[in-house]
């Protein structure tokens, strides 16, 4: 049997210490050492996960994590510009089905307004996110990065906006945009159909962050910890395609269910797993950039704290306009709302000095593209 490898605490896993712990603490050396494991030696870190392996983990890829990077932790402007979408999937609370979500759409000008605000707060990096929203064509976001990067000259543009086709995506290269984010959200087939609508293809996806980092992006991938049908054994395969695919940046959180959907009734991921694999990720790859996510803050109000001490190394702190952050629902219980973008930094930087980091005003490139 499979052990559950969502338990939010520790107390009531068993384990033989001479056993299980020294083959843990074994396989989190070897993965340091040759940034890479196994499909099963991934699958036994996750099956045996403990207080003190995840101790062991969590101290090593944070030395890793300082080592690259040192103290420093980046932040992102997000931008949500739009919660319309024309996809279905089945955990997302603004999928297109759902009649009860108020819609909206930022008009150009009012993401632009956006971006000169996060400037003027020291945000070196705007996020434009958004669903897969019609409108939004490869000329007409073209146009938005042209000119945010022409009037700032020291800024990386991020784009987090879906699947297009590769001609699409160059066109948004050539016009200055940076990085693209897109989640995988698992690396299993079978696992992706049954949280997808048949219209939505999982080889598509694969083949859009391909054809994302050919083109020359900084490329995120990502996927929900904790999300239905997901099993120690569909983790491990998420772990093996990030370790060989080699993104810049690598996006996870704790599934969270949205009232408005068919997973309205399914349990929020585990903090406790999530921190883990931000662990893995850190040691698998030392260079790459991950973020301390909202979700993290959404279950725990020291998510993001905890995140960072894991290994993350990025915030995403919201710009968009407080009429339009509650519509921009992905899932129940978003944190920070209906925070001022300026109290929203302030807040975000005392609490990141806290645990002893600092906010850097750069772009906050990964340190894989010094290695390319």
């Amino acid at each position: 049997m499979v052990k559950d490898i969502y338990k939010t605490s520790f107390k009531d896993t068993e384990y033989d210490k001479d056993v299980e712990l020294n083959k843990s603490i074994e396989l989190i050396d070897k993965l340091e050492k040759n940034r890479s494991l196994s499909l099963e030696e991934y699958r036994y870190l996750l099956e045996n996960l403990n207080e003190e392996v995840f101790d062991y983990i969590s101290k090593k890829a944070r030395i890793l994590g300082d080592e690259n990077y040192g103290k420093d932790i980046y932040l992102r402007g997000l931008i949500e510009i739009s919660n319309i979408c024309k996809n279905d999937c089945y955990y997302c609370g603004i999928r297109h089905s759902n009649s009860n979500c108020d819609r909206y759409r930022l008009s150009e000008d009012e993401i632009l307004e956006c971006a000169d605000e996060g400037y003027r707060l020291g945000y070196r990096t705007f996020v434009m996110q958004g669903g897969e929203d019609g409108k939004f064509e490869p000329e007409y976001i073209c146009d938005i990065v042209r000119k945010i990067k022409n009037k700032y000259k020291d800024v990386a543009v991020t784009l987090s906006l879906g699947e297009y086709e590769r001609d699409e995506y160059q066109k948004m290269f050539d016009a200055g945009a940076d990085r693209y984010l897109l989640r995988h959200e698992t690396a299993d087939k079978a696992h992706y159909e049954k949280l997808h609508p048949k219209q939505m293809s999982f080889d598509h996806r694969m083949k859009c962050l391909q054809d994302l980092k050919e083109i020359g992006f900084q490329v995120g991938c990502g996927f929900m910890v904790g999300s239905p049908y997901q099993s120690s054994a569909t983790l491990a395969k998420d772990l093996k395609f990030i370790e060989e695919f080699g993104p810049h940046m690598c996006g996870i959180g704790p599934f969270i269910p949205h009232h408005d959907t068919a997973f309205r009734d399914e349990k929020s991921g585990s903090i406790q797993m999530t921190l883990f694999l931000i662990a893995v990720l850190r040691i698998m790859r030392p260079d790459m950039l991950i973020p301390a996510t909202t979700s993290l803050s959404t279950l725990d109000n020291l998510g993001r704290e905890k995140g960072i001490l894991a290994g993350a190394n990025v915030v995403m702190p919201n710009l968009s306009p407080l009429k339009t952050r509650k519509k921009y629902e992905l899932y129940d219980g978003k944190v920070c709302t209906g925070d001022e973008a300026a109290h929203c930094i302030g807040c975000i930087t005392k609490r990141i000095n806290n645990i002893g980091y600092k906010v850097a005003k750069v772009r906050g490139d990964s340190k894989c593209l010094s290695m390319m």
